[in-house]
């Protein structure tokens, strides 16, 4: 007999694989997207402590990005490598080398953090 009057269950239980792999990948998997928006941030905030809005205008140009820059917010759509190889790219074409070294200082924090098989060619 069935006490519960809405007839759910009133003690759910979510069934997890024992080694919790799909949850560990999911979780490593929206961790190193965060990481890589992170990284597009920093790198759009410090060329723009150098070279004012265009670096925004530059970062926009980037199809990959969704970009809010009053709440400074970036999102990567797609493959991330692409994405940062891509905006580091954008100054790169205004600024030459100088423009990637920076990008590389100003997200070296980071880099450490990223797995070596998704570092984007740019930043390595």
């Amino acid at each position: 007999m069935d006490n519960n009057p809405n007839g759910q269950d009133p003690n759910p239980q979510t069934i997890v694989p024992s080694d919790g792999s799909n949850q560990a990948q999911t979780a490593a998997s929206n961790d190193v997207g965060a990481l890589f928006d992170q990284i597009a941030e920093k790198i759009i905030e410090q060329q723009e402590a150098i070279i004012g809005p265009i670096a925004v205008q530059q970062a926009q140009q980037v199809k990959e990005l969704t970009i809010d820059w009053a709440q400074h917010d970036v999102d990567i759509n797609g493959s991330p490598q692409i994405a940062i190889d891509e905006l580091v790219e954008k100054y790169k074409e205004l600024f030459g080398q100088i423009a990637v070294e920076t990008c590389k200082e100003a997200v070296s924090r980071y880099l450490s953090q990223l797995p070596a098989d998704q570092m984007p060619s740019s930043l390595k």
